[in-house]
């Protein structure tokens, strides 16, 4: 979307509200904006605002064009100075947001952006956690991408901030060698290699 105003560009994320009621999916709406208005940081999508109509409900947010997941298509793997630039800023990134008690939970090169600046912006948070309790540092619900999803989670042990360091390490392996480390030709056998 385009401010009349001043012209400057904004990313909207439109979102059906039938389709949330019916896939039950009200939480991750909710969680979204929770930890959008938490982590405010240089690296995190900023969310200026969210509003809603009878049918949808629109989360004004940063624009940023290009998935981190296009320029590893784009370029097969980095080169050691770009690689280590993308892991130095993520890095950063999960120090900042695991002391603001959130666990991401998703975490793949998908769900990073990157400006125009050539920053990465960490986005996607539905499926996050923020930790409540300082007792209640695992989540147990199930969630993640099959490729990225560390073993604990698929021990029924729960995730914890730690499972965002494993898919952490996963993605840096995908900036060297230009493929994820754990595949198989389903989830299940992806599941097998990661345990």
């Amino acid at each position: 979307a385009r401010r009349k105003a001043t012209g400057e560009l904004f990313a909207v994320k439109m979102v059906e509200k039938a389709l949330v009621l019916r896939e039950k999916k009200q939480k991750y709406v909710v969680m979204e904006k929770d930890v959008l208005n938490r982590c405010r940081h240089p690296n995190v999508v900023k969310l200026f605002c969210t509003f809603q109509d009878p049918h949808r409900l629109f989360f004004v947010m940063e624009l940023c064009e290009t998935e981190l997941f296009q320029l590893l298509q784009e370029k097969g793997s980095f080169a050691l100075p770009c690689a280590r630039f993308f892991a130095a800023e993520l890095a950063v990134t999960l120090r900042f947001i695991h002391g603001q008690a959130v666990m991401h939970r998703d975490l793949k090169p998908e769900n990073v952006l990157v400006s125009k600046s050539g920053h990465v912006k960490l986005t996607d948070f539905g499926t996050s956690k923020i930790i409540r309790d300082a007792e209640a540092t695992r989540s147990n619900s199930f969630v993640g991408t099959a490729e990225y999803v560390s073993p604990e989670v698929l021990e029924n042990v729960g995730a914890t901030q730690a499972s965002d360091l494993w898919a952490f390490g996963c993605m840096i392996f995908q900036f060297f060698a230009g493929r994820v480390p754990f595949r198989g030709g389903s989830e299940y056998l992806t599941f097998q290699k990661v345990s």
